[in-house]
C-alpha cells in the first residue's frame, strides 16, 4: 500500500492527507438516470407484465421479481412509455442489473 501526502477539498477546506490506493481507485458515485431501471436486488424474473412501445402511467405494474422467496413488483416511477425491455420470464439477476429502459411520452 503506497500513500502519499496529497491536496484534498472537503467543503471548500483544503486538506492535506494520505489517500491510499484503495481510495482512489474506489468506484465512483454517478447519478442514477431515472429512465433505466435496474435490480436492487438479485432475483428472477417471474413476470413480464409490459411490451416493448406500451405506455404506462405511474405505479403501474411493470414486472414481478422474485427474491428471499417474495414476489417483488417492479412499478413504473413516472408516467412514460417502454423504450426496451432488457430481461426475459426466467432470468437470474444479479444486483445491478439493466431490466427496463423508459422514455418520456
Amino acid at each position: 500500500m503506497t500513500e502519499k501526502l496529497e491536496n484534498f477539498m472537503l467543503n471548500g477546506v483544503e486538506y492535506k492527507t494520505r489517500l491510499t490506493d484503495k481510495w482512489k481507485n474506489r468506484q465512483k458515485w454517478e447519478e442514477p438516470n431515472p429512465y433505466l431501471l435496474v435490480s436492487h436486488i438479485p432475483g428472477t424474473i417471474m413476470e413480464i407484465e409490459v411490451k416493448e412501445g406500451q405506455e404506462v402511467n405511474e405505479g403501474d405494474t411493470l414486472l414481478i421479481l422474485q427474491a428471499m422467496k417474495m414476489n417483488n413488483k417492479l412499478t413504473a416511477p413516472f408516467d412514460g412509455k417502454i423504450k426496451k425491455i432488457d430481461v426475459r420470464k426466467g432470468d437470474k439477476l444479479p444486483k445491478g442489473t439493466l431490466m427496463i429502459e423508459m422514455e418520456e411520452r
